[in-house]
């Protein structure tokens, strides 16, 4: 082999295996980013809690109950209804939460009990009587826990509203001042499940 050439294969053998080494010693670097937030789990978990709950109040209807997951973007379907007596998920709907939870991060809330704070509150609650009111028919809501002790006194209900759409959206959907607003379709599959109870239904707010 002519020695030029054979300077020219040794040479390329060692570049050859100098990139690969240097390849190796500078691993890529893959972006770390949050894992998607899944309902499922949280709500199993919440189920059970209220289950421990309900069985230490029996007023209350112990086959189904309403959970509403605040960490869910409101965009996204986050208001759940929940056949307790069977296990199993019946319905669920986009709600909107109040304008004094948004904290300038989407995806990110703030809550309070204050009266005029028009924030969401996290907690169980009792779901009352019907009136009609600014929104047509609505539910009083009676805090149960001391994070939303104050719910009656600020006038947080359950109610419907015609902005809020009906199927889920890539973007945040309208705020409410504090209370659980949802579209009026989805309300009447609620208000057939609180019309017919014979017992006072839980909501449970959670984040």
């Amino acid at each position: 082999m002519n020695s030029k050439v054979f300077t020219f294969f040794l040479l390329s053998i060692f570049c050859t295996a100098f990139a690969c080494r240097n390849k190796e010693e500078k691993p890529t670097v893959s972006k770390t980013s949050k894992p998607i937030y899944s309902y499922e789990e949280k709500l199993k978990s919440e189920v059970t809690e209220i289950r421990r709950f309900l069985g230490k109040s029996p007023k209350y209807n112990s086959d189904v109950a309403f959970f509403l997951d605040m960490k869910v973007k409101s965009g996204r379907n986050r208001f759940f209804v929940y056949d307790l007596k069977n296990n199993k998920l019946l319905d669920k709907g986009l709600v909107g939460h109040g304008s004094g939870s948004e904290t300038g991060i989407y995806g990110e809330l703030k809550f309070s009990n204050v009266k005029n704070s028009n924030c969401s509150s996290l907690g169980k609650y009792a779901i009352g009587g019907s009136y009609t009111g600014r929104f047509g028919k609505a539910y009083k809501l009676y805090g149960l826990d001391k994070s939303n002790s104050n719910a009656f006194d600020r006038n947080i209900v359950l109610h419907k509203y015609e902005d809020i759409p009906f199927d889920e959206q890539p973007y945040p959907i309208c705020n409410s001042l504090g209370c659980p607003m949802v579209n009026e379709k989805f309300f009447n599959v609620l208000e057939k499940q609180i019309d017919t109870s014979k017992k006072k239904i839980i909501l449970v707010m959670y984040y």
